[in-house]
């Protein structure tokens, strides 16, 4: 069964940066994505970046809002991807989770409804 645990969130400040870390285990799929999402309070949950795995592997997505300032990657012998994210902002702040699970070849990274595996979450909070 696939487990994804994530780690690295916190309390800083704007033009800080962390790293979010999600460790997957028991991972099968051939074609799917893993992708952070995150989560603010009274907001719907939305797709920051997202990394494919298997088929198109290595290929990464952002957001607009993102691009440029989070990287995602991963390393495939700690069964890890990371998102490093720098010159934070108030507005990333909120509830962060790493999903996989959603069939590559016929759902979108960043729409939730497709993906059936979620981390716990990590909270990160900005504030200015």
């Amino acid at each position: 069964q696939v487990q994804l645990v994530e780690s690295g969130g916190g309390s800083v400040q704007a033009g800080s940066s962390l790293r979010l870390s999600c460790a997957a285990s028991g991972y099968t799929y051939s074609s799917s994505y893993i992708s952070w999402f995150r989560q603010a309070p009274g907001k719907e949950r939305e797709g920051v970046a997202a990394i494919a795995i298997g088929t198109g592997s290595g290929v990464t997505y952002y957001i607009d809002s993102v691009e440029g300032r989070f990287t995602i990657s991963q390393d495939n012998a700690k069964s890890t991807v990371y998102l490093q994210m720098n010159s934070l902002k108030p507005e990333d702040t909120g509830m962060y989770y790493c999903a996989t699970g959603a069939d590559s070849r016929r759902s979108s990274w960043h729409d939730p409804r497709a993906f059936g595996i979620w981390g716990q979450g990590t909270q990160v909070t900005v504030s200015s």
